[in-house]
């Protein structure tokens, strides 16, 4: 039961499909089940290929290396008090339930009706979090409107600074508290299968930051529809000298979002950034970049502790962010577990996903013998590169 991406009632046809899905993955309560249930169901109804790029690699690839990294590699501790474990973080001074947050993707209402307003919800309800994406279906605006928490904006820069500038202007309005500019995205990437299914928005909705902006003369691309609605207007010259105008015009702190390099990091640090998000935008802009998880170390290591370095990519398990933090990040994000969890069942969907990778992930710290987070360091995993290191001497 699949649908093309291009159909034009989509959100019709997940109404009605979406009752096979939870008959056929959720017939007990969601305390049994895991993450990746939410992506089963995600693929009985959508097309997989709408997160594949060039040569149509297989998109997990990068979960693959996720897991193959630190694959039962722990070395948990043992006879620690861990009655009481301490999941809170503090993120750029603001303090979370948990070290897990959400990434920002695009065009949420094509999951579900609701889109982002019910991922708002979810990150408000589980203390946590939320990025909004500049492709979204709603506004800043409207996601503020869904309460006073704690969001971060996610922006590219246009040909027309101008068009950066108002979005800016208008998360900073909303109450968001950061921006996490995307960085590996001068030019889109080739999405062949957005070309191959004539991926366009559906009539019925829009690129809500969007409205009411001259996009009239910038440029448009050749390749899919949605892509030609906003990534033309990429400005392909933007660079770190561009950093410092983006810093004179709002007052919040930046992310970059994008870096897999040590020595973009260096440069990061002395640009002034906030922090650092280790991403490969999901595997699809550039085939054959690391996973996440396999650059994050070198990133950490150049930023030597200035900055805090975050991860996004590859999660999909509490294991996975034991591992990440173990490595020195100080937080993940998540963003196919959001748009399957909210496909399958909405704001309840999110707040499930969000639910279980918390319990996976405070039950991975008492069996490793962390009570808090400061107490997860290097030594709790070992890595392939590792491997020499404790190898047993003889």
């Amino acid at each position: 039961m699949r649908s093309s991406l291009c159909h034009p009632s989509i959100c019709e046809y997940r109404d009605h499909a979406i009752v096979d899905v939870e008959a056929t993955l959720f017939p007990v309560s969601s305390k049994g089940i895991m993450c990746r249930q939410f992506g089963e169901a995600f693929e009985l109804c959508w097309d997989d290929a709408i997160i594949r790029t060039d040569p149509m690699d297989d998109w997990e690839s990068g979960l693959a290396s996720f897991r193959d990294k630190c694959s039962d590699w722990f070395r948990p501790r043992i006879l620690v008090d861990v009655s009481k474990i301490d999941l809170t973080a503090t993120v750029l001074g603001f303090k979370i339930s948990m070290p897990i947050m959400i990434a920002p993707t695009a065009m949420q209402k094509m999951a579900h009706p609701e889109g982002e307003l019910a991922t708002a919800r979810a990150a408000s309800a589980a203390g946590t979090i939320m990025t909004l994406s500049s492709w979204a279906t709603s506004s800043v605006e409207e996601v503020a409107s869904t309460g006073p928490d704690i969001r971060f904006f996610q922006l590219y820069v246009f040909k027309d600074r101008n068009v950066a500038a108002q979005l800016v202007r208008r998360a900073e309005r909303a109450g968001f508290k950061a921006i996490a500019l995307t960085v590996d995205t001068p030019i889109l990437g080739r999405r062949e299968a957005d070309i191959k299914n004539r991926f366009a928005l559906p009539s019925h909705l829009v690129l809500k930051n969007f409205e009411g902006l001259d996009l009239r003369k910038l440029d448009k691309t050749s390749d899919s529809n949605v892509a030609s609605y906003v990534a033309g207007p990429f400005d392909q010259s933007f660079n770190w000298k561009d950093i410092q105008w983006l810093q004179t015009i709002t007052s919040l702190p930046i992310l970059l979002k994008g870096v897999l390099t040590a020595e973009d990091t260096r440069i990061a640090v002395q640009a002034g950034v906030a922090g650092i998000i280790v991403s490969n935008h999901g595997a699809r802009q550039l085939d054959y970049v690391p996973a996440t998880i396999m650059a994050l170390e070198e990133v950490v290591k150049a930023a030597q502790g200035r900055i805090p370095v975050f991860l996004d990519g590859g999660i999909r398990r509490g294991t996975d962010v034991f591992k990440a933090l173990a490595l020195g990040a100080a937080g993940v994000f998540i963003g196919r577990p959001v748009l399957f969890s909210l496909a399958a069942d909405g704001e309840a969907g999110v707040r499930k996903v969000l639910q279980m990778l918390r319990d996976e992930f405070e039950l991975t710290m008492a069996l490793s013998g962390c009570r808090s987070l400061k107490e997860i360091t290097r030594d709790h995993v070992v890595t392939e590169w590792d491997r020499p290191r404790f190898a047993p001497k003889l």
